[in-house]
């Protein structure tokens, strides 16, 4: 869900990173932070509480181009990992536009991987969102780990809808921006739609 800011002329979308704890969501957006000039982005905001290292939603609108003389700023943030924060996760989807879902490669992290995306479904249709029409792709993280899947085994297991994969290890940055790309491509193919 989009919204219109007509006195600045923009367009502000919302992108939101999914995924199981210390899968990698807040290490993407630290990334794609740290290599955005400092003109292009906004602040970046941290909230956190004693007990959850990830329960904290990053701020960083990206200037990508325009439509109908409007130009299109996007706004990125992060869930906390655990399902245990449901009601943060619920708040954080509200008015989402699109999805990177940041599943951890490695084979003990399954489950986890597997509760989470359930979990996104259930609340995206609670927003009134399907997550079969919604802009969405599928980072395959932490590919530099020992223990992981074969990269075709996790598409298997966690691939929905034939959305774009990438691999990644996003503390070096591989696969991060291509991800990030891909969603907002998919978001601006839907706007266009509607404009």
């Amino acid at each position: 869900m989009t919204f219109i800011n007509y006195v600045a002329h923009e367009i502000n979308c919302k992108i939101v990173y999914y995924g199981p704890g210390l899968g990698g969501k807040t290490t993407n957006l630290k990334y794609v932070y740290g290599i955005t000039s400092p003109e292009n982005r906004g602040k970046m905001i941290s909230l956190a509480t004693e007990t959850e290292r990830t329960l904290f939603f990053d701020f960083l609108p990206i200037d990508l181009g325009q439509i109908r003389g409007y130009s299109t700023r996007f706004h990125l943030y992060t869930v906390p990992g655990q399902v245990f924060y449901d009601a943060s996760r619920k708040l954080i989807l509200r008015g989402v536009d699109g999805v990177v879902f940041v599943a951890d490669s490695q084979e003990e992290r399954m489950d986890a991987n597997f509760e989470s995306l359930s979990n996104l479904e259930q609340n995206l249709k609670e927003h009134g969102f399907d997550l079969y029409k919604i802009p969405y792709v599928l980072q395959l993280n932490k590919r530099d780990l020992p223990n992981i899947l074969p990269a075709d085994k996790l598409q298997k297991m966690l691939r929905i809808k034939g959305e774009p994969v990438f691999e990644a290890v996003a503390t070096q940055g591989i696969g991060v921006l291509e991800a990030l790309k891909a969603v907002t491509r998919q978001v601006l193919v839907a706007l266009r739609k509607t404009a």
